[in-house]
C-alpha cells in the first residue's frame, strides 16, 4: 500500500472512530485498554453496545496497523509525494 493511501485510510478510520468517541466520551485508545482489560463487561447485556463495540474495536484495531505500516514507511526513508507515486527517500525525489 503507497503511504498516500495509508494517508488516505487512517484519515477515514478516524473519521469513523470520532463517531464512537462523541457517542460513548471516551477516547478509541481509552476505550481499547478498557475492552482489553474486561472493564466493559457489564455492557455486554446490552445489544447495541456490544455491537457498537465489536466494530468501534475492529476500527481501532485496524487504525493501529496502518498507523504501524505508515511508521514503518516513514522510518525507512521512503516517502510517496502525495497522490502522484513519485517516491522521495533521503530528500530526493524520482
Amino acid at each position: 500500500m503507497e503511504l498516500y493511501e495509508l494517508v488516505l485510510e487512517l484519515n477515514l478510520l478516524e473519521r469513523r472512530l470520532t463517531l464512537y468517541e462523541e457517542k460513548y466520551g471516551v477516547l478509541s485508545e481509552d476505550f481499547h485498554r478498557a475492552l482489553i482489560a474486561g472493564e466493559l463487561a457489564r455492557y455486554d447485556e446490552f445489544d447495541e453496545s456490544r455491537v457498537d463495540f465489536s466494530r468501534w474495536k475492529g476500527l481501532y484495531e485496524t487504525w493501529l496497523r496502518r498507523k504501524h505500516a505508515y511508521d514503518e514507511r516513514v522510518r525507512e526513508g521512503t516517502i510517496v509525494n502525495g497522490a502522484s507515486g513519485r517516491s522521495c527517500s533521503q530528500g530526493r525525489c524520482a
